[in-house]
């Protein structure tokens, strides 16, 4: 069956990584939309639920940076040698780290001070040049940390070089990092919402939003580890790096910022087992 499911993949998209890369770019993204526009029809999630949809995300983040980016990346790629794909885990957690000073930190706007300005916008006061400078700053942090995501997409696919036989650790990590932009486009609208933005005109920017980044740059991952096949172990790393940067420093601090850190935690079990379990169907 996963073998089967890849040749399919290969068959409709044809065998090219560039284009794969292209169409598992355009996967994440949509989902990232999907999240998104679940606020038209669920308009008021509860920070509980939010706290745990977006522990499930880290946890499937967690577990594809190491099975399918780490791992790979030490075994497969560099020969059992980890220094290529560990120097690359720590340049990927720089450039995060530095990108979040000319980016800074935003939360994702959720408490219920700002659930209630959120109504009294509703209810037509104008909205506050604060919270829509804060929404603003997290919008761009947020793109800033889709960037590693459609990356490691871009590396997947081009690590298997468009053989059926070695693309389900791709595949697996598209799907990984397409789940965990559910409930992140969710996050982005809800802080959108709140800051007293359009819930109909948003949905639409987040899925332009994010396939402005992810999209190219899964193409340009593709691309980079093709014609120099050498960076490709570190290219692995720099995503892996990048990914458990935002885990940390951002997602997971965040789920435990409301009391709801239990339930943040179940989801992030819930991710992790999910996530390996793709990783051992489709790559098994």
């Amino acid at each position: 069956m996963p073998f089967e499911f890849a040749d399919t993949f290969v068959r409709l998209v044809g065998p090219s990584p560039l284009i794969q890369a292209l169409a598992g770019g355009i996967v994440i993204a949509m989902m990232n939309l999907f999240g998104a526009a679940l606020i038209l029809v669920w308009r008021n999630p509860s920070e509980r639920a939010l706290d745990g949809m977006l522990g499930f995300a880290a946890g499937v983040m967690l577990a594809a940076a190491f099975t399918s980016l780490i791992i790979p990346g030490i075994e497969e790629y560099s020969g059992g040698n980890p220094l290529p794909t560990l120097i690359g885990v720590a340049i990927g957690a720089l450039f995060l780290d530095r990108a979040d000073t000319l980016v800074p930190h935003a939360h994702y706007l959720l408490t219920g001070e700002r659930r209630r300005d959120a109504a009294a916008s509703e209810e037509g006061l104008p909205v506050s040049e604060e919270r829509l400078a804060g929404v603003i700053l997290f919008i761009l942090a947020i793109t800033l940390h889709n960037m590693p995501e459609g990356l490691a997409v871009g590396v997947g696919f081009g690590a298997a070089g468009g053989d059926p036989a070695q693309i389900g650790g791709a595949l697996s990590l598209m799907l990984a990092i397409g789940l965990q932009n559910i409930p992140e486009g969710l996050a982005v609208s809800v802080a959108a919402i709140n800051a007293g933005l359009d819930r109909r005109i948003y949905a639409v920017i987040a899925g332009i939003r994010a396939g402005v980044v992810e999209i190219p740059l899964a193409v340009l991952g593709a691309f980079a580890v093709a014609r120099v096949e050498p960076l490709l172990p570190y290219a692995m790393g720099f995503a892996a790096g990048a990914m458990l940067f935002v885990i940390s420093d951002e997602i997971i601090p965040e789920t435990h910022r409301n009391d709801y850190e239990r339930v943040a935690t179940l989801g992030l079990m819930a991710g992790v087992i999910i996530m390996l379990y793709l990783d051992i169907a489709l790559a098994g």
